[in-house]
């Protein structure tokens, strides 16, 4: 199973190159079932497997000149604020076993994988829809950006997710950014609340395994160099419902196997 995960790693990055997120939805989900790492452990990791990954991905479209710098900051400073809200004070409040039925235990780790596989389900129909957003202006809403930005690092601390699947759609909505800087813009964005993320989780002493962490995002970073390559050859909305569709699947199967079994 460790080398499907591996290989499941690469994907990450190709996800983060290609299209500008997803990468986060698939972190959670390798870490758990190919590697069998705790559900709140694999949240720290993902923040730094997607945090690095996605540095690597924005300097990539900083040489491209894709990187708004002015609507990264309004959107991530928001997001930092509430990430580390739920991460160092939230989170680690939540107790371990939140409540039991007869036999029948719902744990913290049960309420992290069903969250997380309703967020892929969310995730998943937003990158299937094939509308394109119709943009009416071009004076970016900077409030409703830095709104925006709040909400998704709110599901970035709790989950780990890097929330790509929502910040490109507020970049062109927003920001009014087209479409190769809405990716761009959005893995700086991702860079800065995954390492906000990660750095708070050290600070309150959450145990890591780094040869084990790096191995994963060496991998993943492999990944990202394919995704930057291909995505001067390849337009990644043409995949983003391929991708959806694999997604909407891992989300069924992991709701109903947290669920059910």
């Amino acid at each position: 199973m460790e080398y499907i995960g591996y290989f499941a790693s690469i994907i990450i990055g190709i996800s983060l190159g290609l299209i500008g997120g997803g990468g986060s939805i698939l972190t959670i989900p390798i870490l758990v079932y190919l590697f069998k790492v705790n559900p709140d452990q694999a949240t720290s990791y993902s923040l730094f497997i997607v945090g690095l990954t996605a540095l690597s991905g924005s300097y990539s479209h900083y040489k491209m000149g894709n990187l708004k710098l002015k609507s990264a900051l309004y959107f991530a400073i928001p997001s930092v604020i509430s990430i580390l809200i739920i991460r160092e004070v939230i989170f680690q409040k939540i107790a371990a076993t939140l409540f039991s039925v007869a036999s029948y235990t719902v744990s913290k780790d049960f309420l992290i994988m069903t969250v997380f596989s309703l967020l892929m389900i969310t995730a998943a129909i937003s990158m299937i829809r094939k509308e394109q957003p119709q943009i009416k202006s071009t004076e970016t809403n900077y409030l409703q950006l830095a709104f925006i930005g709040f909400i998704v690092g709110i599901i970035t601390g709790f989950l780990g997710a890097g929330g790509g699947f929502l910040i490109i759609p507020a970049l062109l909505f927003f920001a009014k950014l087209p479409m190769k800087q809405a990716v761009g813009t959005s893995l700086l964005i991702i860079t800065i609340n995954s390492s906000i993320g990660f750095a708070g989780d050290l600070y309150i002493g959450t145990p890591i395994n780094y040869p084990f962490l790096f191995s994963i995002t060496a991998m993943a970073l492999l990944g990202m160099l394919i995704g930057s390559q291909l995505s001067k050859r390849i337009d990644g909305t043409k995949l983003k419902p391929l991708f959806g569709w694999f997604v909407l699947a891992m989300g069924l199967y992991i709701i109903t196997k947290e669920v059910l079994f």
